[in-house]
């Protein structure tokens, strides 16, 4: 459970209220994604991750392929059952605990990156940048990453989110623009800037990978919307994507922001 008061106006959310789905639907970012972390030489062959926030453990179960050793965490147990299973199936040898950005307690320098993707945003910074870079070896990289689409270029994006809006009216999580991701006052003290990179990137969906990919919005199935009106957003936006093709594109904007241990 998340509570912050600058996000859903102080609307508690779980993820861990709709990981099933999540494991179905959210695993949506495309091979430049991972290419762009590859090249901005992370994840790579002869490295320890943390990937801090691991979900269903997207991320390392898509860069494993790159050869690094990957350790996922997340707060929601839901999420890791269903990142074990996933990489169980997968035949991948990723580790997951529980924990969170602020209170995980590995050795000093245990890793070479640490990369927090979707997710930064729930972090009390305050506890979990100095954390991170305790973690961190000399000269380690915390990467943060981000991925939304933009609902100004897409009827479907901007339809889809005003329906959130309807039912769960605190959601803020809706109207992504594009903006350059800069490390505040909040990194300068433990971190340099060695990348900032956006993107964007067209995402082919089908009705159904869409669909789904909305229900598992924070606004709708990860917060505390209504049984009812969950059903009811479900039907209202079914009925709107009728009016889609079979098979479509959605632009989102990519965000990475590539930090080096001071």
């Amino acid at each position: 459970m998340i509570t912050k008061s600058n996000i859903d106006h102080g609307k508690s959310f779980d993820w861990g209220r709709t990981s099933e789905n999540y494991a179905k639907f959210r695993d949506v970012y495309p091979q430049a994604f991972y290419d762009k972390i590859i090249e901005m030489g992370l994840c790579t062959q002869g490295q320890r991750v943390l990937d801090l926030g691991t979900g269903t453990g997207v991320l390392p179960r898509n860069l494993y392929k790159y050869g690094a050793k990957f350790i996922g965490s997340d707060i929601s147990e839901n999420q890791l059952a269903q990142a074990r299973r996933l990489s169980a199936e997968a035949g991948m040898d990723i580790e997951y605990i529980l924990g969170s950005a602020e209170d995980i307690d590995f050795p000093d320098g245990s890793f070479d990156d640490i990369t927090a993707c979707q997710c930064f945003q729930y972090f009390d910074k305050d506890l979990a940048l100095p954390n991170i870079h305790r973690m961190l070896k000399d000269g380690g990289h915390f990467c943060i990453l981000f991925m939304a689409a933009l609902p100004a270029e897409s009827e479907i994006v901007r339809r889809g989110e005003e329906l959130v809006l309807k039912y769960n009216p605190a959601w803020t999580g809706g109207g992504m623009t594009r903006y350059k991701p800069r490390a505040g006052k909040w990194a300068k003290k433990y971190y340099k800037t060695v990348d900032s990179i956006t993107f964007d990137v067209d995402v082919p969906f089908t009705r159904e990978s869409w669909q789904g990919r909305m229900m598992t919005c924070r606004g709708i199935s990860a917060s505390s919307v209504s049984a009812e009106d969950t059903a009811a957003f479900e039907k209202d936006h079914w009925e709107l994507m009728q009016s889609a093709p079979d098979i479509f594109e959605i632009t989102h904007y990519v965000t990475m922001l590539n930090l080096r241990k001071k």
